[in-house]
């Protein structure tokens, strides 16, 4: 694995991120995060990936992980199309490198908002498909009343404060969906060895700020219109996938919901596929098969 830095869209640097595959790569896969973690979570799949001809990249975004130099942590300097053009920068350079192999996406839970930003942002960017994990559809008014309090504690404390408030109301509310949590981030993970990797890890959890949760919030307005869904270009294939117990999908409800609304656009190519698990099906226990279907849509559509 290689490390590199790229200028941001935002502020400062972007720590990014590279697997090679041992002789000529078949195919890229670009993996992008989630909130409040970083990319090396990814590295156990990342070597599954490489371990099957693919050359895989990512980076740790805007006042995430290893990317510096920013106004705070987990705050995006830009807002949240800044930290979508971060990615689609890294895309554009292993586009430049490697023109002629096909590229894919996999965005989990954050990740995935930016991966179907990025989808009706530059449908042009040529890619093979889109893998969207972790993912799901917010009601309009849950969505409207979240981003109204976001705006009033923005007044009342600044974009990169924090809000115990907002920390409570939007993300704590994934691990009341659990009996008798150890963790507050219980939700994340049926092992608990997992969660308790995730908590000891000082690059991982942490509040978001007062103005990432209203860059968030205001990400998954824009990806749900119609008008920016229709813009994704039709024929590309993309699969859906998450946990069965995944509250930010509300446990298989909003990710067919997002699925449906990718089909009623009139994307031709659209699978979804729901697993055993909570959030993180990529740390489960049945981890493995989700591995062999990513591999399966990759290796049929590249």
């Amino acid at each position: 694995m290689k490390e590199f830095e790229f200028p941001s869209q935002g502020a400062g640097m972007i720590h990014a991120y590279r697997w090679e595959p041992e002789g000529k790569p078949v195919a890229v896969v670009q993996l992008i995060h989630g909130i409040a973690e970083h990319l090396m979570r990814y590295d156990d799949f990342a070597k599954f990936l490489t371990s099957r001809g693919y050359l895989v990249v990512g980076e740790d975004h805007m006042g995430h992980g290893r990317s510096h130099g920013g106004t705070a942590p987990l705050y995006f300097d830009g807002g949240w199309t800044a930290a979508a053009e971060d990615s689609y920068s890294l895309l554009r350079q292993i586009r430049e490198e490697f023109p002629n192999l096909p590229c894919f996406l996999f965005g989990h839970s954050m990740g995935s908002f930016l991966a179907r930003t990025l989808l009706f942002l530059h449908p042009e960017a040529g890619l093979s498909g889109a893998v969207i994990c972790g993912t799901g559809w917010q009601p309009k008014p849950i969505l409207a009343a979240g981003r109204a309090l976001c705006a009033i504690e923005a007044g009342r404390l600044g974009v990169t404060a924090h809000s115990k408030l907002l920390t409570r109301l939007i993300f704590g509310a994934y691990n009341i969906k659990f009996k008798e949590p150890r963790t507050p981030n219980d939700w994340i993970c049926s092992s608990a060895e997992v969660v308790d990797r995730y908590g000891a890890d000082p690059l991982c959890g942490g509040e978001a700020t007062v103005g990432l949760t209203k860059d968030m919030l205001g990400g998954i307005a824009m990806i749900q219109k119609k008008s920016n869904l229709k813009k994704m270009p039709r024929d590309l294939p993309v699969f859906f996938i998450a946990g069965k117990s995944d509250p930010v999908g509300s446990m298989g409800k909003g990710v067919r919901k997002a699925y449906g609304k990718f089909k009623a656009v009139g994307m031709e190519n659209v699978e979804v596929k729901l697993y055993d698990g909570r959030h993180e099906i990529l740390n489960e226990e049945n981890h493995g098969v989700v591995y062999a279907d990513v591999l399966d849509f990759l290796e049929k559509n590249r």
